[in-house]
């Protein structure tokens, strides 16, 4: 009785909804800090989580995983990367980090190198990448912060990845969308977020899809 009680659970398990398919959805893992990681707001008012919806509403095809801590820098993301790319062997990877390191005036040139190796250990993972790029307050002056923005656009150049220029566009500028703190994004304003991100993210996507289909 036991044994027939097992196999019937399991025969049940493998015919729940979203069992099998999450099993053959693609991965997209997204690395990066505060930004990415809803800070201040419920989980599932982020960006990310607005993600993970609207693929689900879209095809069901791809599962979101969050890798996104507040605080880090690019160097935490870099030390990260490796056992979460082995863990979930994603097929794209959205890096969004590089925040914190100019907020704390850590090394531009470090950064920099920090992202370009993320970037060549995903894609030597089979990954595609997505970069995000970010910019500082206006308080930092004008030449650093321009210095630290040019980051990410030198880095998707030089590694032929696509890049959303700022991700905060629409949003940072407005207190209406900003947390009091004056740096994070509220609840309200994570669709505008999502939708920044969207369209390079999407070319991506669909880039993968093509690739899949054309290989069966």
């Amino acid at each position: 009785m036991t044994r027939f009680v097992s196999i019937f659970l399991l025969v049940l398990f493998c015919l729940l909804p979203g069992s099998a398919a999450s099993a053959d959805r693609a991965r997209l893992l997204v690395l990066g800090d505060s930004l990415s990681a809803a800070y201040g707001i419920p989980a599932e008012a982020g960006w990310v989580s607005l993600l993970q919806k609207r693929l689900d509403d879209k095809s069901g095809d791809w599962e979101v995983i969050n890798a996104s801590i507040t605080g880090d820098t690019t160097g935490g993301g870099l030390h990260r990367l490796p056992a979460a790319l082995q863990r979930h062997e994603p097929e794209v990877v959205v890096i969004e980090l590089g925040g914190n390191d100019g907020l704390r005036g850590l090394s531009l040139d470090v950064m920099r190198r920090n992202l370009e190796q993320m970037t060549r250990l995903a894609r030597e993972k089979g990954a595609q990448v997505l970069l995000l790029g970010v910019r500082l307050p206006a308080n930092y002056g004008p030449r650093y912060a321009e210095r630290f923005h040019r980051v990410f656009s030198e880095v998707a150049m030089d590694a032929e990845v696509p890049l959303v220029d700022f991700f905060l566009e629409g949003v940072a500028e407005d207190l209406n969308f900003m947390q009091a703190d004056g740096i994070h994004p509220s609840a309200a304003a994570q669709a505008r977020v999502l939708d920044n991100v969207w369209p390079k993210l999407e070319a991506l996507l669909n880039r993968h899809s093509a690739t899949t289909h054309a290989s069966k």
